[in-house]
């Protein structure tokens, strides 16, 4: 699908801050354990080769069409190793385009040179994730559906992965277990049923949270709405099982579509009409757009 993005030419310049990445401490964590990585105990070749003292200038391009995603974090990569680093963007966070500059980079030339690679790893898979979350976003366009991300990310990157869902245009489910009810299959199992599972889950639930069931049939349906579940997550059902759950469930409870879900089939199963649609592939399976970095 072709986007109908055009990038900005000359936006004001982002900072981690703008984007609240800065303040986060699991982001400066991942970026510490990616810089160990790579750096281990020195960049040899660097420093054999560039003075300390040295300054440069470098540019990062886009390489690949697609959604910009990743700069603030590439500016807290640089700002890490060296605070003198100053990144400029040239092109907007969350802008469509293809071999383009985006950032231009000044300072430490060995601050830049040992980062480079760590910098363009975040940014070409996060560019990956927003783009893929933009095409999703424009194919259920007028649906009446939102695309939902899911748990399934790179271990330890879920942060910063569902930063550039957001970035791309859908929308973030949980960020993990610990932020809403969601009782699958094997918690009906373990619980006894799912009556069983919705009432000890509401005793547990503040007044304002939402309890989310997944259900499998249609008799499952009418047993999670009569427990009082708010949003039923049908699992793996085709589109004319959706079409079912959603006039059975007669706007009792949202309903959210999952299992199964592509790029290829999302239009299909947004126009069932049901409130939500999760792609796991937005994250477990987008590829990384190219992006270089050139000094000079």
């Amino acid at each position: 699908m072709t986007a109908t993005m055009t990038p900005t030419t000359a936006p004001p310049a982002l900072s981690p801050a703008a984007v609240g990445l800065g303040q986060n401490g699991a982001v400066r964590e991942i970026i510490r354990l990616a810089l160990a990585e790579d750096l281990g105990r020195g960049d040899l070749t660097t420093e054999a080769t560039v003075a300390p003292d040295a300054t440069a200038t470098a540019e990062i391009r886009q390489k690949a069409p697609g959604v910009l995603c990743g700069l603030p974090v590439a500016e807290l990569v640089f700002a890490a190793l060296d605070p003198r680093v100053r990144v400029t963007p040239v092109a907007e966070e969350g802008s469509w385009g293809d071999g383009r500059p985006v950032a231009r980079i000044a300072g430490p030339a060995r601050a830049i040179l040992s980062g480079e690679r760590t910098a363009l790893n975040f940014v070409q898979r996060l560019s990956g994730v927003a783009t893929a979350s933009r095409r999703a976003a424009e194919i259920v366009a007028g649906a009446g559906a939102t695309v939902l991300d899911t748990r399934k990310t790179t271990p330890g990157q879920r942060v910063l992965e569902k930063y550039a869902v957001r970035v791309g245009g859908c929308r973030n489910h949980r960020a993990g277990l610990d932020d809403g009810i969601l009782i699958k299959e094997n918690h009906i199992r373990a619980a006894g049923g799912i009556t069983a599972a919705v009432g000890a889950a509401r005793r547990r639930t503040p007044p304002m949270g939402l309890v989310e069931v997944e259900v499998t049939d249609l008799a499952e349906l009418d047993e999670a709405i009569a427990a009082g579940a708010d949003v039923v997550l049908v699992d793996n059902a085709d589109p004319d099982g959706l079409r079912a759950a959603v006039a059975r469930a007669a706007g009792r409870v949202r309903l959210e579509a999952s299992g199964g879900v592509t790029l290829a089939n999302l239009a299909e199963v947004a126009r069932t009409g049901v409130d939500y649609v999760s792609l796991g592939a937005l994250t477990h399976s987008a590829g990384a757009l190219d992006f270089s970095l050139l000094v000079g």
